[in-house]
């Protein structure tokens, strides 16, 4: 089969396709023919050297992976040849306490896809039978791709982590991002008023076009004081932060009193200051969130199959091109996710 290998990391990274040996399955495994790979920047920061902790030598990346299973192992029962399926993003046991209380992007004895094992860069992927979800008729496949990451991730960050209430007001950070474009739509599925923030003037308009109350681009003002003022000095309840560390100190500055910030992304690295006193009087919370379980992505799933909710690839790239994608990343020139097509 045909795979895009991570041959050495870097801010240039060099990438090889290879023709190397379809996986063979075990009994619990499943093959599954590769329709499209959503491009994560996870993938990006592996990439480019910055995340190297339990990453495979010559790793083929990608976990957001939606495809056609191809062959099945012996006891494998959930899914037969031909099903389309999408995958999650850890290969679990299934058996640990967190596999068992819908954790398993958690398993205490999990390997990443796409990280610790190789992952959906490439025509075929091996994946445990107990890593994918069987999709619904009607579904583009393509499109699939996103429902566990990033979707499945925002949908867990907004409802499960900050607990958003209908009415209550919402910011995403990075709104134009992989993460946010669908952070945005959660947010708003879950019935909250969305003040969307982007630090890329040329993507506003698409952004508007979700149907956020307001869109606030960043910059050398501190977008906090937009907030405030949007919202009557009162703050945002929810804060889903798919930046990090450059965007930190404004969104923290943004919750109102008990408000709850979720980070589920982080860009550029880098440490943030913070006032205990400050999380003490605002009776704050700052959690992070990463991940989604199985139900997470059938949920999903049906938001998608009632309209609401959209996953937005924007672009697809051969395999052969798949350092223009990192590159066209790199510079945000990206809106929504990008996704390699074998």
């Amino acid at each position: 089969m045909k795979a895009l290998v991570l041959e050495t990391p870097g801010e240039e990274p060099k990438l090889s396709v290879k023709e190397i040996e379809t996986p063979q399955v075990g009994p619990l495994d499943v093959l599954v023919r590769v329709k499209a790979c959503g491009f994560c920047y996870h993938d990006v920061a592996v990439m480019r050297g910055v995340l190297r902790r339990g990453v495979k030598p010559q790793i083929i990346l990608g976990h957001e992976i939606s495809g056609e299973v191809a062959d099945v192992g012996e006891l494998v029962t959930a899914v037969s040849k031909g099903d389309k399926v999408v995958s999650l993003l850890t290969e679990s046991c299934g058996q640990c306490i967190r596999c068992r209380t819908g954790r398993e992007y958690r398993c205490l004895y999990g390997k990443g896809v796409g990280h610790a094992v190789d992952g959906g860069f490439a025509e075929f992927v091996k994946l445990r039978e107990n890593g994918m979800a069987l999709l619904p008729d009607g579904i583009d496949l393509q499109e699939a791709c996103l429902f566990a990451c990033p979707m499945g991730v925002a949908l867990q960050a907004a409802r499960d982590v900050a607990r958003l209430q209908p009415g209550e007001t919402a910011v995403v950070t990075g709104a134009g991002g992989g993460l946010g474009v669908h952070a945005v739509q959660v947010t708003k599925a879950l019935g909250a008023r969305v003040l969307a923030v982007t630090t890329s003037p040329e993507k506003i308009d698409r952004i508007q076009e979700l149907g956020v109350e307001e869109v606030i681009l960043a910059g050398e003002l501190d977008f906090s004081e937009m907030v405030m003022a949007l919202t009557e000095d009162q703050g945002a309840d929810v804060v889903i932060d798919t930046v990090g560390f450059a965007l930190f100190s404004s969104s923290f500055r943004s919750l109102s009193q008990y408000g709850r910030m979720v980070i589920i992304g982080e860009v550029a690295g880098g440490k943030v200051s913070i006032n205990p006193a400050e999380v003490m009087f605002k009776d704050a919370s700052v959690s992070g969130s990463t991940g989604a379980g199985l139900r997470h992505l059938l949920e999903v799933a049906a938001m998608v199959q009632q309209g609401r909710l959209k996953p937005v690839v924007s672009q697809t790239f051969p395999l052969e091109e798949a350092i223009t994608a990192y590159r066209l990343m790199r510079e945000k020139q990206t809106f929504g996710r990008v996704a390699l097509v074998p």
